[in-house]
């Protein structure tokens, strides 16, 4: 049967990218609906759209928003519109201020309006820079979430915020919390005395769910932007940011967390540290260096708590054992399923400790690269997230479609004993990941026919609204092992293959 295509323009109708995937996403789970994507117009998304099968008019611009539905039948067509209109008005927010003035044009203006301090840009990265400006020049510090920002266009907003006593959050900064206000994908924690800055998203939502797990709250959680610990930004908005929580009467102890940062930029911001009044504690990941739960651990303990014992975890069996599983030596390879490229290379560092080199398209060695199809004879981990396997399609955290069906390509691989993958919860992932996760982990479990485990990192809070125990439940249910501590998940999945490498 031939699918009734339906496209359209809404012209001068703006929505950021992580509301539009979401849109798309409910939009395209429909019965009947066999193919879905609303974005906005920029070149990417259009080549996207057209490759669907649909005919984009000539004249979209940036600016529009287009729509495109392939469904089965008018019925379903019209369905689908009335989801869609129904999903975009879930997402409009309310109008605030005066009604009788006319909206405001441009960042600053609006910032001007608002009497605003932060400003959220969520433009397509060509745009951010301008935008970023403008915000600055009014006087708001900004949270930068559009990705493919130039390298120097970033130095050059810092150095701007900087000169204004401001601070740059990004670009592409997924995860902040601000004042208890969570922005981009954040978990709901608790207020308290850990501030964080962070130049990892998923590394931040792990550090502040292990705290809030431990009973410890957040005052802040600034997000730097993955890059800005490289060598061409040298920590500009780090340095920045442990000023700023150095400052603030909330915060009585700072964590700074990265991926592998560049040696020299961590050396400079170690330094800068220690001539601060509250303690700052380095969650940097590298070879040799703690992972995120050692770090939290250490937090806590400059606070004078201790860290859970064991930390939440919730496994098939009911009988409790220790963290190390008794199992005995295996055959086989480990496969990791990632959504969150700091939480994959934490798991490839403890992985590769113990077993050896861990193929994966983020490598921690460029020998140990995958190739463009993905495929892997022994070891390896993948980073869904990575903007090479996310250009036109929803994020990992709102859509689990590719690592479904990477889930059951490893199920049906002999040579794969154990799959490790993660689970994120929060604003901004998807409602119910264990609904979708879990019928395919069972399913993968019957069809594996060998021996075969899934382990599972599920990184949130109890206040999520996705349901922390609910999710962990829902995995559990069906032959998980499932973790709160990514780390622990890490070696959980390499006990089953190797054991007597393992250490606590």
């Amino acid at each position: 049967m031939t699918a009734l295509h339906h496209i359209e323009l809404r012209r001068g109708t703006y929505r950021d990218s992580v509301q539009l995937l979401q849109v798309s996403q409910a939009v395209g789970v429909l019965d009947g609906v066999t193919g879905a994507m609303v974005a906005m117009g920029t070149e990417l998304n259009v080549e996207l759209i057209t490759g669907m099968g649909f005919r984009v008019p000539d004249d979209a611009t940036p600016g529009d928003m287009v729509v495109a539905i392939a469904a089965v039948d008018e019925a379903t067509r019209d369905a689908a519109l009335t989801a869609l209109e129904s999903a975009l008005a879930a997402k409009t927010p309310q109008a605030t201020g005066d009604s009788t003035l006319p909206p405001p044009r441009t960042v600053g203006a609006a910032v001007n309006t608002a009497g605003a301090n932060l400003a959220l840009i969520s433009t397509p990265g060509r745009y951010a820079f301008a935008d970023a400006v403008d915000a600055l020049d009014a006087g708001a510090s900004v949270l930068v979430f559009s990705d493919n920002v130039p390298v120097e266009q970033e130095v050059a907003l810092k150095d701007l915020a900087a000169a204004r006593g401001l601070l740059v959050m990004g670009p592409d900064c997924g995860t902040a919390v601000v004042g208890g206000a969570g922005l981009g994908f954040a978990n709901v924690v608790r207020p308290g005395p850990v501030g964080l800055v962070a130049a990892s998203g998923t590394g931040a939502q792990q550090a502040m769910t292990l705290l809030d797990a431990a009973g410890v709250g957040v005052s802040h959680c600034l997000g730097v932007g993955g890059r800005d610990l490289s060598g061409v930004v040298a920590g500009r908005s780090t340095l920045a940011a442990l000023d700023a929580l150095d400052a603030d009467p909330a915060t009585e102890v700072i964590l700074v967390i990265s991926k592998p940062p560049a040696d020299e930029v961590a050396s400079r911001v170690r330094a800068h540290a220690s001539g601060l009044s509250k303690p700052v504690v380095f969650g940097l990941l590298g070879s040799g260096r703690p992972d995120l739960t050692a770090v939290v651990t250490e937090v806590l303990g400059v606070l004078g708590r201790s860290a859970p014992s064991p930390w939440p975890r919730w496994l098939p069996s009911e009988e409790p054992r220790d963290l190390v599983a008794p199992f005995a030596a295996a055959s086989g390879s480990l496969r990791g399923l990632y959504s969150g490229g700091t939480l994959c290379d934490e798991a490839m560092l403890i992985a590769s400790a113990a077993l050896g080199p861990i193929a994966s398209n983020i490598p921690l060695e460029p020998a140990w690269a995958l190739g463009a199809d993905l495929k892997a004879d022994g070891h390896a981990m993948i980073d869904f997230g990575d903007d090479t396997l996310t250009a036109g399609r929803p994020h990992p955290m709102i859509d689990g479609t590719l690592r479904l069906e990477r889930l059951a390509t490893e199920a049906a691989d002999p040579s794969c004993r154990v799959v490790l993958l993660d689970v994120v919860l929060g604003h901004g992932a998807h409602p119910d990941p264990a609904a979708e996760l879990a019928p395919a982990i069972a399913s993968a479990l019957v069809a594996a026919d060998r021996p075969f485990d899934v382990v599972i990192a599920l990184v949130g809070s109890g206040g999520d609204p996705q349901g922390l125990e609910r999710q962990a439940a829902a995995l559990q249910g069906v032959g998980a092992r499932v973790f709160s501590s990514n780390a622990e998940a890490a070696r959980e999945a390499v006990a089953i293959l190797n054991p007597a490498e393992v250490t606590e």
